[in-house]
């Protein structure tokens, strides 16, 4: 049996200050020379400043893009620490992602958010290609995940007071994130992260048999609206076939197990608590980037009771693409509910929907 002090240990990375200085020094500077304008900072997918990502991220030191690699144990995730956040700096914690957006672009505010943004980015195509989805967050490339008043029970980024449930990020759409990158800001609380990989669990044959099936869709969550019609979706497997290992696909929050037979439900929920029981927490400290396979691991978040007074846990998730990763072929057919990514990096564009 496995058990989680047994598993292999979070990976951590550590960057060195002179590393830090040199993140914190580009993102100014490319902040300084495109504007910290409220159209730089609606989507940040102005050509201008994806141009300077695009042209300056090389300029990175290596030990930057070598700590940007893929997470390379079982575990599946890997923790950066030392990127530049100043909290003192930061402003309050705004009160929804459009508020944080919008103070992003607004130069009276003093806010270093921006350059956050423009350092995540920089980060983010040293590791692959980033991407927004149009229907999340207007398209912004790197997502404000805080506690937001009247969503505290929802099963998304914007709730606190309730458990946010083990998932992968944007299940239900076959152009979702290989990589997911979640930057602290700011964390009085210490609020854990939950993450669990499917190649620490232990299943029957029968149950990996029964999850390689197509059997139940997967709907997309809150963030992307409501009224998804499941009679009609794909079914997709919930576990998948790779060289290295078993990939996962997994959102029970937006699963309608109730339309699957006893056996399925059975390994399905079997599943669950194996996630559950080598699940690992780890609390980030504003200045550490928690480094997420998401074809791996199933990421969460323990509840926490916010104050909404500007002090509050606040983070920014970038999602990234992996060119050379392949997934499954019968994903190609699907199409994503119509949901389309902002992806202004691809190399692929038109790929997925």
């Amino acid at each position: 049996m496995l058990h989680p002090e047994k598993l292999d240990p979070i990976e951590r990375r550590d960057l060195p200050e002179s590393a830090t200085r040199a993140i914190h020094y580009l993102a100014a500077e490319i902040a300084v020379t495109v504007g910290a304008t409220p159209e730089i900072a609606a989507t940040l997918s102005h050509p201008v400043l994806l141009r300077h990502i695009d042209a300056k991220y090389g300029r990175l030191p290596d030990v930057v893009h070598e700590a940007m690699r893929p997470p390379t144990t079982a575990a599946g995730v890997a923790v950066i620490s030392r990127l530049p956040v100043v909290e003192d700096a930061l402003g309050p914690t705004p009160f929804n992602w459009e508020e944080a957006a919008a103070w992003a672009g607004d130069r009276a505010r003093r806010s270093t958010s921006l350059e956050l943004d423009i350092a995540l980015l920089l980060l983010a195509r040293c590791a692959g290609e980033p991407f927004g989805w149009q229907g999340q967050q207007a398209g912004r490339l790197v997502n404000n995940i805080l506690p937001t008043p009247g969503h505290e029970h929802e099963q998304s980024g914007a709730s606190s007071t309730t458990l946010l449930s083990p998932h992968t990020e944007d299940a239900f759409h076959p152009g979702r994130a290989n990589l997911l990158m979640l930057g602290c800001l700011r964390n009085p609380d210490r609020v854990a992260t939950t993450v669990s990989s499917i190649r620490q669990v232990e299943l029957d044959a029968a149950q990996w048999k029964l999850l390689r099936t197509a059997r139940l869709p997967i709907l997309p969550d809150i963030s992307y609206g409501d009224g998804f019609d499941d009679s009609t979706a794909p079914p997709v497997p919930t576990v998948g076939a790779d060289p290295d290992g078993p990939t996962l696909r997994f959102d029970p929050a937006y699963t309608p197990l109730n339309r699957a037979d006893d056996q399925f439900r059975c390994a399905y929920q079997h599943l669950a608590g194996e996630l559950e029981r080598v699940s690992r927490t780890t609390a980030l400290a504003p200045g550490e980037l928690l480094l997420v396979d998401n074809d791996v691991v199933v990421h969460g978040r323990v509840p926490f009771t916010p104050r909404y007074d500007g002090t509050d846990r606040w983070l920014k998730r970038v999602n990234i693409r992996l060119p050379q990763r392949r997934r499954a072929v019968g994903e190609s057919a699907e199409d994503g509910y119509g949901q389309r990514v902002v992806a202004p990096f691809s190399t692929t564009r038109g790929q997925h929907p």
